[in-house]
């Protein structure tokens, strides 16, 4: 019996952790509190991960406190994000830029493109005059609650690591640690790969600022819960969406913007949405949950996991049944009009 009964108080202290698969955890009715940090131009995952916040937000399931860039690419990440905030209804949600980033700009990428179209309203004035994202980071988990962020990072893990790296300031005494101690509930990321002993690559995210995401790994003091390669791999963004959904405009930034990403047509891998569905519907079933345990990166920026009862780290698993059914709940979120467009 009390073999039994120290089990049941460890599953119960996983699950509080973990925040997923127990009763007490936090309503449906309650919105999320969510921190958007992204390499916005990269790839155009990132902006069909923005589109779901963006109906997760309509739909009272979130409230997006703000998006921070971690893209070098100056003015067009943060130029974009503006362009898609004022499109659909949020123009007034901080957004933070990097300075000396990792160096991954990619030449006329497809945030460049879609920014140069003057047809697009824009409610930042001044891009050069946004906080560089740490800052935007402390400022925004400082006006929160203890426990009330759930941060979802789909890119390079520099602006986190200088957020853990701040010092007290003006707007909390607190430094970056203990600031993400307390204010954080969970870190969704996409990074890694972990299904290949052999054979697997240097995921993309990881590899950009390899430094930066050994040190997260290593500190974050907040369970963390990862997307992999291989998940966001087999959940593929129809085409034929693309060019039959968003027809109720006669410019959508999200559809042109996959246009000129790749040349048409073609299916996108959901990296990063598979991130942000996890984060908001982390107990709807869509995918899996590895054990608890620990992720390690390598000097050659490949991810490693060892199960560990007391560990803080957990990735996705995701089989075909799984996968498409949450590419079946993406697209249904991608391809529903925006509060703005509805329909009477």
């Amino acid at each position: 019996m009390l073999r039994n009964l120290k089990y049941f108080a460890g599953v119960v202290a996983l699950c509080a952790a973990f925040g997923t698969g127990c009763s007490g955890a936090v309503s449906e009715e309650t919105p999320v509190k969510v921190i958007f940090d992204t390499d916005m131009g990269n790839d155009i995952d990132d902006a069909l991960a923005l589109d779901m916040l963006y109906k997760y937000a309509d739909e009272g399931r979130i409230t997006l406190l703000g998006i921070t860039s971690n893209k070098e690419e100056h003015p067009a990440s943060v130029e974009y994000i503006d362009i898609l905030n004022t499109f659909y209804g949020y123009p007034n949600i901080p957004v933070g830029r990097i300075r000396e980033g990792a160096n991954c700009d990619r030449e006329n990428s497809f945030v460049a493109q879609t920014s140069r179209d003057g047809d697009y309203k824009r409610t930042i004035s001044d891009y050069d005059a946004l906080p560089e994202s740490a800052e935007l980071l402390r400022r925004l988990l400082a006006s929160q609650g203890d426990g009330e962020v759930t941060l979802i990072a789909v890119g390079f893990s520099t602006n986190l690591q200088r957020l853990m790296a701040s010092g007290p300031d003006a707007v909390s005494s607190l430094d970056g640690m203990e600031l993400i101690r307390r204010k954080v509930k969970h870190l969704y990321m996409m990074a890694g790969e972990f299904e290949q002993a052999e054979g697997k690559s240097a995921e993309y995210n990881i590899r950009i600022d390899r430094n930066a995401a050994q040190e997260l790994f290593e500190k974050w003091p907040t369970p963390v819960t990862v997307s992999p390669f291989e998940v966001g791999s087999r959940i593929l963004y129809p085409v034929e969406s693309i060019l039959g959904d968003f027809g109720y405009v006669e410019k959508h930034p999200l559809a042109e913007a996959y246009k000129v990403y790749k040349p048409m047509p073609y299916d996108r891998p959901m990296w990063d949405p598979s991130a942000v569905l996890c984060a908001v519907e982390p107990d709807a079933g869509y995918f899996r949950y590895s054990a608890p345990g620990r992720i390690r990166v390598d000097d050659e920026s490949m991810t490693w996991f060892e199960p560990d009862p007391a560990g803080r780290h957990r990735y996705l698993i995701a089989g075909e049944a799984e996968c498409a059914r949450a590419r079946e709940r993406m697209v249904e979120l991608i391809t529903r009009r925006p509060h703005p467009y509805t329909e009477p």
